[in-house]
């Protein structure tokens, strides 16, 4: 876990580099993949949820919920995946889901940088480590450019 500041651009700039974006979310999925079939089933995306604690916290807090009630919010969030509505997420899917959640979160955040904690394979921490690679970069090309 890494405690970092993030706002919404951070979290747009991102989703926005296609290339990292893409490699961050092929890495994910293929985390996900159990049976490495190139699919994502239910199962393997309620243990994502449930390591991810969706259901389970309370601004930190353990809350005992209904399992009827948890069952059901995992179901419409694999729907939410399921584009095609087969039973299984591909990849594609995966992707564009997860950039619809991102955006939303960057959006929701706005400018307004926050202190989070963050998981270290988490999609928001590689935002944070693009933006500060990107941002020394940009530094050293400024100082290559002030030096000639």
């Amino acid at each position: 876990m890494s405690v970092e500041i993030i706002d919404g651009t951070t979290i747009t700039n991102f989703v926005e580099d296609e290339e990292a974006f893409s490699a961050s979310v092929s890495d994910l999925f293929a985390q996900l993949d159990a049976d490495k079939d190139g699919f994502l089933s239910y199962t393997e995306m309620v243990k994502e949820l449930q390591r991810l604690r969706v259901m389970e916290t309370h601004f930190g807090v353990d809350v005992k919920r209904d399992p009827e009630e948890v069952a059901r919010v995992y179901e419409s969030l694999f729907v939410q995946f399921d584009h095609d509505m087969n039973g299984r997420v591909d990849k594609n899917e995966f992707k564009k889901e997860t950039k619809k959640m991102l955006l939303a979160m960057a959006n929701g955040l706005g400018s307004l940088p926050v202190q989070m904690a963050l998981e270290h394979d988490s999609l928001l921490l590689k935002a944070v480590k693009r933006e500060y690679s990107c941002g020394a970069a940009s530094s050293n090309n400024d100082l290559l450019a002030n030096a000639a």
